[in-house]
């Protein structure tokens, strides 16, 4: 196990999000539920009895969910790259995790969920192709990438494989 797991603030979305992401990655689930007291109550302002954390995983990955208030949100200054084994895998991170958030607005394999959480959808093969970035190869795939949202594995394959 771990020792360094990612919490995610919430405004009072938790269980949602948490049902959500456990959706749509395989071999994910609930680990624990924490839930506001008494105790603490002329600070954190929240109903005895509703939800406080949730531990969960992502195919292995754990994570908590918080229910902080609307005191923070997500930006993009911290990301789940989500690393995919083919265009398939793309295709279907892409859909799930954007549905109903923000696809649109960002570009490289990145986007927004709908608790605006940012998501990169990478296929593995691209970090190859990037190689060491100074080739000419690696060039012409860095450039084909900075002009898409969703990647696209074949046409990251014809930048990095060139001009017939």
């Amino acid at each position: 196990m771990s020792k360094i797991t990612p919490c995610l603030w919430f405004d009072e979305q938790a269980e949602e999000a948490v049902e959500f992401y456990t959706g749509i990655f395989p071999n994910s689930k609930v680990l624990a539920v924490s839930r506001y007291g008494e105790a603490g109550q002329e600070v954190h302002r929240k109903q005895p009895g509703s939800v406080m954390t949730i531990a969960f995983e992502l195919d292995g990955q754990r994570f908590t969910a918080l229910n902080g208030g609307p005191v923070f949100r997500f930006n993009e200054a911290v990301s789940f790259l989500v690393d995919c084994a083919d265009q398939r895998e793309v295709d279907y991170y892409w859909e799930q995790l954007g549905a109903g958030g923000d696809q649109a607005a960002q570009q490289c394999g990145w986007l927004k969920d709908k608790y605006g959480a940012s998501w990169q959808v990478v296929p593995k093969v691209l970090i190859e192709m990037l190689g060491d970035g100074e080739s000419e190869r690696g060039q012409r795939v860095m450039g084909a990438m900075m002009a898409m949202r969703k990647l696209d594995i074949a046409q990251l394959r014809r930048a990095y494989d060139g001009p017939l």
